[in-house]
């Protein structure tokens, strides 16, 4: 008998020189930063829409999902397209970032589940904290952190 161990491949990218990441088979795109049409009445952190090869992408602002202050965009900050999951549809949507690092390989038994973030983070936002060197990364649960009723809240303002 032989035992397997799985390994994740994570996108990593950073908040405010936290270091956060994303399973890749969630991420559709990376994107540079291109102008976002406002929407009127729509929640702090939609920060608007982007024309994607025709299609309307609802573009959210990742520091303000985790109360994080503004910051002024830099030739690093990205949009990163995700698919998220609404339970019906595939849904997209595009999340600013300060940075895109590169994609990482984190085996399962190098991941924690998370544990209390205090007040810092939401609980549902961090599915686990891996272990990368001698740093840690916050593996996000992009399904709640983007949540589909985020995603209609900007399409149906």
């Amino acid at each position: 008998m032989s035992i397997k161990l799985q390994t994740q491949s994570y996108l990593t990218f950073k908040l405010q020189n936290e270091l956060f990441a994303i399973n890749v088979g969630d991420v559709l795109e990376i994107l540079e930063m291109s102008p976002i049409t406002k929407v009127p009445k729509s929640p702090a952190f939609m920060k608007g829409v982007i024309n994607l090869r025709g299609n309307i992408l609802p573009v959210m602002d990742a520091r303000n999902k985790f109360a994080m202050p503004d910051a002024e965009f830099t030739i690093d900050t990205c949009i990163v397209v995700l698919n998220i999951d609404s339970g019906k549809e595939p849904l997209l949507v595009g999340a600013i970032v300060d940075s895109v690092q590169k994609v990482i390989d984190i085996p399962d038994e190098d991941i924690q589940v998370s544990a209390s973030m205090g007040a810092m983070y939401r609980e549902d936002f961090i599915t686990g904290i891996g272990k990368v060197e001698d740093n840690f990364v916050m593996i996000l649960n992009i399904d709640k952190v983007f949540s589909a009723d985020d995603v209609y809240a900007i399409t149906e303002s």
